[in-house]
């Protein structure tokens, strides 16, 4: 699918397509629970978790398609993610990926359960980077669930400059990857501000933080970081005409074409790309 998803809250108006996709998908998923997706399984839905639960609802072409529900999620980080449904005729198209990621970036951590016999859901939460962390039986149905979690996302921020359809990116000293200008926040700072103070010590370049806009976020594995996920901010702005001077942990810069940058950057890039191709400010 190409359309651009939404992810908004829960309206109880959006109650009766939530349920109507939730019957679907659960049915779709769990087909070894007699009477899933209906009868007393539904009322619970209708009557605890969509009213209990921090739930989130994704939208294409104005079509409610995937529900998210949350549970526990505080000011000390992590969430369990108590349900998660994509109507089945949008699934394979990112949708419940885009989900997970969204209570990532609420919350960081995040733990589940999954039914041990929904084999398609287990293949999906190890793709996204969950590992197996117990088992036990499900008291209302009696089938073994497993429970899954991920650690928090790192968090970064980075900066798009393309100059002639190449995209600006570095390397530190002792490493051969390439990434895009940027790194961590420290304590206290907002995306701008670190992104801001990364470009004074990288490249030598004084950029107010209040001249950077977010362009987007990409989501992906961390390079390096043994399958830890990557949640970097995307910024534009600042001056198009610059003359970088590295910091003492910068290698050498360079400008990458596409493939260049699939080739010598780290995976991240790929999706980068991808969006700026997308805007037309780099060539397929």
């Amino acid at each position: 699918m190409s359309s651009h998803t939404v992810i908004r809250r829960y309206r109880e108006a959006d109650q009766d397509a939530v349920c109507d996709l939730w019957s679907r998908a659960s049915r779709q998923a769990h087909p070894f629970i007699e009477g899933e997706g209906e009868g007393e399984r539904a009322r619970v839905l209708r009557e605890v978790y969509l009213v209990q639960a921090e739930n989130w609802v994704a939208e294409r072409d104005g079509a409610v398609i995937g529900l998210l529900g949350l549970l526990g999620g505080g000011e000390d980080g992590g969430v369990e993610i108590g349900g998660l449904f994509v109507a089945p005729e949008a699934q394979g198209g990112g949708v419940g990926r885009e989900l997970v990621e969204h209570a990532a970036s609420r919350y960081g951590a995040l733990t589940l359960e999954v039914f041990e016999e929904n084999a398609r859901g287990r293949r999906f939460y190890a793709g996204l980077g969950f590992t197996e962390r117990g088992r036990r039986i499900d008291d209302r149905t009696g089938h073994p669930l497993i429970t899954v979690a991920r650690e928090a996302p790192l968090r970064s921020v980075s900066w798009l400059h393309v100059r002639d359809g190449r995209l600006l990116s570095v390397r530190t000293r002792g490493n051969d990857t390439f990434y895009l200008p940027g790194g961590k926040y420290e304590p206290g700072e907002t995306a701008r501000q670190a992104l801001a103070r990364e470009l004074s010590e990288e490249l030598g370049l004084r950029i107010p933080a209040e001249e950077l806009s977010e362009a987007f976020v990409v989501h992906d594995v961390a390079h390096g970081k043994n399958g830890r996920r990557l949640h970097m901010t995307c910024f534009t702005g600042g001056p198009q005409d610059i003359e970088p001077a590295p910091g003492r942990e910068i290698a050498e810069y360079a400008w990458f074409d596409r493939e260049e940058s699939f080739v010598r950057c780290a995976p991240a890039h790929r999706q980068v790309v991808d969006h700026l191709v997308a805007q037309g400010r780099m060539t397929a």
